[in-house]
């Protein structure tokens, strides 16, 4: 499969079946994240993998699993931190978006599907599986086999903007609106 071809695959899966995600299968997914490009190579990414029943119930209390069998708690340690100097921005954010879009992809590429959320509680999360301090928990991915089928690939087509209107060639300009 090219890449682009991949990109398109992927979608958000809000619904999962009972099916469990095998060894060898998730071991390829969280290889993707390791191989992930960090700023310098800092690598800041902690994951916690999900997968009994108890802690999906722990998870839950943060969030809405949509029936996933196999949650990953992405962290990032924010001991040694990349940060830019001009203006505060730590790259750790940039990092595991980088890390998380990987792992996705390679998810898709073996008919698992997922769902990426941010908005959920960290002090539950933090709470319920012992995370320390200096670890931020940032990002939650929910793995599993879509209830209801992956969206077409085509959807592109339409429900994203066109080039002309979020690319700008040496300078910023706004888009002509119609």
């Amino acid at each position: 499969m090219d890449f682009l071809k991949l990109v398109k695959k992927r979608c958000t899966t809000r619904g999962f079946t009972d099916k469990k995600i095998n060894k060898d299968d998730l071991e390829r997914i969280l290889s993707a994240g390791r191989v992930a490009p960090t700023a310098c190579n800092m690598q800041p990414q902690r994951i916690v993998v999900v997968q009994r029943k108890d802690n999906i119930v722990k998870v839950e209390k943060a969030y809405q699993t949509f029936g996933s069998q196999c949650i990953l708690i992405v962290c990032q340690d924010k001991r040694n931190a990349l940060v830019r100097p001009f203006d505060g921005k730590c790259s750790g954010d940039l990092d595991i978006g980088i890390i998380c879009d990987h792992m996705m992809l390679a998810a898709r590429e073996l008919n698992i599907g997922s769902v990426m959320v941010g908005l959920f509680d960290p002090k539950i999360i933090r709470k319920g599986f012992n995370i320390p301090e200096y670890i931020e928990p940032t990002i939650l991915i929910f793995l599993g086999y879509p209830d209801k089928g992956f969206l077409s690939p085509d959807r592109h087509t339409t429900e994203r903007k066109p080039l002309e209107k979020t690319v700008m060639y040496e300078k910023y300009s706004e888009p002509v609106q119609p």
